[in-house]
């Protein structure tokens, strides 16, 4: 447990304390005791995506920290960002530490979370380095758990799962895992256990209730609103040139580290 690098925020993270107030929630709930239940005989990991505070991460969390308990698993969390950073450090003179040293528990893990995909700045180097974690995994079949507010929607969204990680990566997820959609109202955003008035209250006043989104943009990107009409056809030139590219998964140019 102390190597698997769980935040101290979600220490307390567990299947048996996790909220249900939603079919959606129930249904992640289910398949999270299912996998550790079947451990280590899983054939597949799990993708949720849905908006921040439904639950995501701590059901990620508290998966993994059972799945080390009752089953022994060598596990391991990482918030996507972070890890890229420490990727990025060893690319420092000063630093003893090489990528394979960051990276080798991630690709070794019986249990990989990686929390918040899709929250990384894009780039080349990020698309790659990335693809290379997914790539290493699926060719491994280690079993993978992921969460991400990206959404499953036309390619040319900057927040579809096409647009921000490739059809490449996404492909091996869509078989590395089952994609579960959460939907609930932002736990941080409301009291624990919410009565119907917290929930009314909320649908009706947070930014972040899908009822005070609707319409703000034609192809289901909620997070983002509207977008200015020149970004469609931007979008849709880096996702014709990533098509076109054809990079091989493994490939690893250490040297553009960091580049935007």
């Amino acid at each position: 447990m102390k190597n698997a690098r769980i935040p101290r925020r979600y220490a307390h993270c567990e299947l048996s304390n996790f909220e249900i107030h939603t079919d959606t929630q129930r249904a992640a709930h289910q398949k999270s005791v299912r996998l550790v239940d079947q451990f280590p005989v899983v054939e597949k990991g799990l993708l949720f995506y849905g908006d921040a505070g439904v639950g995501k991460t701590h059901l990620a969390v508290a998966l993994m920290r059972e799945a080390i308990i009752r089953k022994g698993a060598r596990a391991v969390f990482y918030e996507v960002r972070e890890l890229l950073k420490l990727v990025r450090d060893t690319y420092r003179d000063s630093t003893e530490m090489s990528e394979l040293d960051v990276l080798k528990p991630v690709f070794e893990a019986d249990l990989l979370v990686l929390d918040d995909l899709g929250a990384e700045k894009k780039s080349d180097w990020v698309d790659e380095t990335v693809g290379l974690v997914v790539n290493t995994r699926y060719s491994e079949r280690r079993l993978t758990v992921l969460t991400t507010n990206l959404r499953d929607v036309e390619n040319t969204e900057p927040t579809s799962f096409a647009f921000h990680l490739g059809l490449r990566t996404r492909s091996r997820l869509k078989e590395m895992c089952d994609w579960l959609p959460i939907d609930a109202v932002d736990a941080r955003e409301v009291p624990r256990y919410p009565t119907a008035a917290d929930i009314e209250k909320w649908e009706a006043t947070s930014p972040a209730s899908p009822k005070n989104r609707r319409g703000s943009s034609s192809h289901g990107n909620r997070d983002q609103g509207t977008l200015p009409s020149r970004a469609g056809s931007q979008a849709k030139a880096q996702l014709r040139k990533r098509e076109n590219d054809g990079k091989a998964d493994l490939k690893w140019p250490g040297g553009r580290a960091g580049s935007r």
